[in-house]
């Protein structure tokens, strides 16, 4: 007789909600990387920004072009300032995912465990009762002679 527990059924729910999580945790941490990169984009942009602005102090250029710059400067700094927002919304909801994962994780670690448990334990029991049949047979050998 094959090994067959109600608990198998449990866990491979409890393995799919893991699953589940585990790309929720994924995908947020990709939006996370998403973000960084656009920020850093972002620095970089404004950088040549303020390098085209002090250039252009330098030298002699019309005032609609530096004005031009500046609204430049403000507009990355606004976005900057968004990207920011939107990066401590991501690492809150990044904190939220690592907790569900992590409980995910630890309910199919616990019934993993415990329907190894109870495997065993019914292999124990099979190999009591082959030995005990096997010295049934013995017994039954021995007594006819």
């Amino acid at each position: 007789m094959a090994f067959q527990s109600p608990l198998a059924a449990v866990l491979r729910f409890r393995e799919s909600i893991e699953r589940r999580e585990e790309r929720a945790l994924h995908r947020v941490r990709s939006s996370v990387a998403r973000v960084e990169a656009q920020m850093e984009r972002l620095r970089a942009a404004m950088d040549e920004a303020r390098r085209q602005r002090e250039q252009a102090l330098r030298e002699s250029i019309p005032s609609g072009h530096l004005q031009a710059l500046l609204r430049e400067e403000v507009l990355a700094e606004e976005r900057g300032k968004l990207l920011q927002a939107e990066m401590q919304r991501l690492h809150q909801e990044l904190q939220g995912q690592i907790k569900a994962y992590q409980a995910a994780h630890q309910d199919r670690e616990m019934l993993s465990e415990m329907l190894q448990r109870q495997r065993e334990a019914f292999q124990r029991r099979q190999r009591h009762e082959e030995q005990k049949r096997l010295d049934d047979v013995f017994l039954a050998r021995r007594s006819r002679r």
